[in-house]
């Protein structure tokens, strides 16, 4: 049994950060008046008793905060006011990441984060700043019963005792600028600058913003356009940067019963995925990825925490060609290797209905626009054109493929995703017609599978009513799976 430890003290200066960052936008209205108000000294007044505040409950609650392993357990205590007491076995423990960002780095920290098969939202433990080389005893103690499974060191480098050599993976520069480069970040970056700027206009003295104004509009033509340009190649430039710095050194090792991830230039992430987790293997292609016959990889996994930044998906890797998937697969998950080259396509007489369900919702915009509005018809009546293209795409696009151990689904929303679910993992299998359907011998089907929070839902609209039987009466056989 190890002795009660307490986090590092650079953590209270983490629950500051954190708390500032939650409050902030709860205060801001506030700042804003009183900045209005040219109320200097109440402002900074009142921002010292914040930060005295957030400091001291932030010191105390640094002080109520320790954690132990006594035997096969994890013991956290914490609590100011209510104590809270936490045990957490690691027999039921999936995964434990270490994350260091640009003030981990600089005291030699990591911040360690655990979760167990039972987690849904959020993880089940998280130790915000101890030293690099207790977040690896951490790692190795609870993680690993035999502590067979190297942990990365500083440089991103294996063990070199550990004789065996593990499948690994690592993207170059290159396909990483290529990454940033194609990754949709602009239209993203675009818009933040535009809020931004707008929320800024309010702060700006009136006389500045009208002499700068002034001065844009009376330069020709010319002048703007290279401005405007100039101001687009630097967002992008932004874009691609964003990626280095968030994908940098990204290395993915499989071992015998997880997947093991590093990541990041100012902010260093290792995580875990273990194989069981897996739910859902799958591979997308954005509207810019898909002509470059570029790819991402990514998984579903069941429990974990939820990323609102990347959504449920877990990314396996961040860009690869599309002729190097299957090889790739291979090497680091190869129970789902087994990617079809082809695929059951949508029947013609289901065009209808895509076109219907993709144009329905412009059509009444229009209608309504044209009532009201005339002279900005053009305006829903593009976005009806952009409907239906993407409606035909989509029944170019979807189909599935059908084997003894797998169900691959081809579909588009926007971008082009293929799913791969093993008939083990899939949670529910549903079937739908309407009496249109009927008719036409046409069904939708909806494949079910847990994911980090809620269930995740595949529907794949019109396809054969026997292919749907098929799949009905091959996932209905689970045992043989």
């Amino acid at each position: 049994m190890s002795e009660a430890k307490r986090l590092h003290p650079v953590s209270i200066l983490f629950h500051v950060i954190t708390t500032t960052r939650q409050i902030f936008f709860a205060l801001l209205p506030i700042i804003l008046l009183v900045i209005n108000d040219f109320k200097w000294l109440h402002l900074i007044l009142g921002l010292i008793i914040v930060i005295v505040f957030l400091f001291g409950f932030s010191i105390l609650k640094w002080l109520r905060f320790t954690y132990q392993i006594e035997h096969d357990q994890l013991r956290i205590e914490q609590g100011v006011f209510v104590r809270q007491k936490r045990t957490i076995s690691k027999h039921r423990i999936q995964s434990i990441d270490l994350t260091q960002n640009v003030i981990h780095r600089i005291f030699g920290l990591t911040k360690v984060q655990i979760e167990t098969a039972g987690s849904n939202l959020n993880v089940d433990a998280s130790l915000s700043a101890v030293t690099f080389a207790e977040g690896k005893w951490l790692h190795g103690q609870l993680k690993y019963h035999n502590n067979n499974t190297p942990v990365d060191t500083e440089d991103n480098q294996v063990d070199q005792q550990v004789e065996k050599q593990y499948p690994t993976r690592q993207i170059s520069w290159p396909m990483l600028i290529l990454a940033g480069s194609t990754s949709g970040s602009f239209g993203i970056l675009l818009a933040l600058i535009g809020f931004a700027s707008s929320e800024a206009e309010s702060l700006i003295p009136d006389s500045f913003y009208e002499e700068t104004t002034s001065w844009i509009f009376s330069q020709a033509v010319p002048t703007i356009i290279l401005l405007s340009i100039i101001l687009l190649i630097g967002i992008y430039i932004v874009g691609i940067l964003s990626t280095l710095i968030k994908y940098g050194n990204f290395t993915i090792t499989r071992y015998e019963e997880e997947l093991y991830i590093t990541r990041g230039l100012l902010e260093k992430k290792q995580m875990t995925i273990p194989l069981k987790r897996i739910q859902v293997v799958g591979i997308k292609q954005s509207i810019i990825r898909e002509p470059l016959g570029l790819a991402t990889v990514f998984v579903e996994i069941a429990g974990g925490e939820v990323d609102e930044r990347e959504g449920t998906e877990t990314l396996l890797f961040p860009i690869l060609f599309k002729k190097e998937i299957k090889t790739f697969l291979a090497e680091i998950i190869p129970e789902y290797n087994a990617l079809p080259d082809k695929f059951q396509s949508i029947p013609k007489r289901a065009l209808p209905y895509y076109f219907v369900r993709a144009a329905w919702l412009p059509i009444i915009a229009s209608i309504i626009v044209a009532l009201f509005w005339f002279k900005w018809i053009w305006v829903p009546l593009l976005i009806l054109a952009i409907s239906i293209i993407f409606g035909f795409l989509r029944f170019r696009t979807n189909g599935y493929n059908l084997t003894d151990k797998q169900l691959t689904l081809r579909l588009r929303h926007f971008s082009k995703d293929i799913i791969m679910l093993r008939r083990r993992r899939m949670q529910a299998f549903e079937t739908q017609q309407h009496v249109l359907h009927r008719k036409q011998r046409l069904a939708t089907t909806n494949s079910s599978i847990l994911n980090n929070f809620a269930g995740r839902h595949y529907k794949l609209n019109e396809i054969e009513s026997d292919g749907a039987d098929a799949i009905g009466e091959w996932y209905s056989y689970q045992t043989k799976g």
